[in-house]
């Protein structure tokens, strides 16, 4: 595991004793160029903060309102973001690559 990886987990915990809700998503495919690789991961909180990166920026945000829906009773999803997806477009990954990203709550 990188040290930003192991940085990324200690602020999660850190945030989970201090009794927020925090999601994690992580990078679970590529294909292509993609800003980043697989097993990046990027934290977030209840109030919107985060750590990490799944995407270089690209679609940080979009993965962001995910955990917000997650925070909410929604469910662990797979997001997938490609130049061929409208999406991408919108969030900003017109890079050429496509990134799969997996979204969960941590208990």
């Amino acid at each position: 595991m990188l040290s930003d990886d192991i940085d990324v987990i200690n602020i999660a915990n850190n945030w989970k004793k201090n009794g927020k809700k925090v999601a994690l998503a992580t990078v679970i495919q590529t294909w292509g160029s993609a800003p980043r690789g697989v097993g990046s991961k990027l934290v977030i909180d209840q109030d919107g903060n985060f750590e990490g990166s799944v995407s270089g920026g690209c679609v940080e945000g979009a993965v962001i309102n995910e955990a917000m829906e997650l925070f909410d009773g929604g469910r662990p999803k797979v997001l997938e973001f490609g130049v061929s997806n409208e999406m991408a477009w919108e969030v900003g990954l017109a890079c050429g690559g496509t990134i799969k990203v997996y979204i969960s709550e941590l208990n």
